[in-house]
């Protein structure tokens, strides 16, 4: 008689296994292949990070044209959101920054009120984000970036809208 090819393991009878996390997940030439592929990549991150701003502006346009409806603001949270989780992948970790202040200018009821009353500062971050790309600011420590970046991250306080 043969084996079944799938096998029902019940936890409890096994037992609860343990990991062990002294050694480390990858090895270093996983590590190596990983760091060779995004160099390799490095010209096509160059062209989605650009998309993806463009992505941003014209939901920036579309947003202005519906009076930055609770809706419009939300597809701009959702480009926002993107950038913010790949602005460092793809070498710049402002960008990954000034994303996350727009997050979190957007990501709540109130957020989306006060960007409807007075959409200045969702087109502050817009614009900076676009400027950084188009600059090529792949410095977190760039002195005017990382004015501009505590800049808004300071207004947005100001603002009393993101979540804490």
């Amino acid at each position: 008689m043969s084996k079944p090819a799938a096998e029902h393991i019940d936890p409890r009878d096994v037992g609860l296994r343990t990991l062990d996390l002294k050694q480390p997940v990858f090895g270093p030439e996983a590590i190596a292949r990983a760091d060779e592929t995004l160099k390799a990549m490095a010209e096509s991150m160059q062209q989605w990070i650009n998309a993806d701003i463009v992505q941003l502006q014209n939901l920036r346009l579309a947003a202005e044209t519906a009076n930055w409806s609770a809706t419009s603001v939300e597809a701009l949270l959702c480009a926002a959101h993107d950038l913010k989780g790949l602005g460092a992948t793809y070498g710049y970790p402002l960008v990954t920054q000034i994303a996350a202040s727009l997050c979190r200018l957007t990501e709540t009821d109130s957020g989306k009120a006060a960007v409807a009353r007075d959409p200045t500062l969702a087109r502050a971050h817009v614009d900076a984000l676009r400027a950084v790309v188009r600059d090529g600011i792949r410095s977190q420590n760039h002195p005017i970036g990382s004015a501009l970046r505590q800049t808004l991250d300071a207004e947005v306080c100001k603002l009393g809208v993101a979540p804490s």
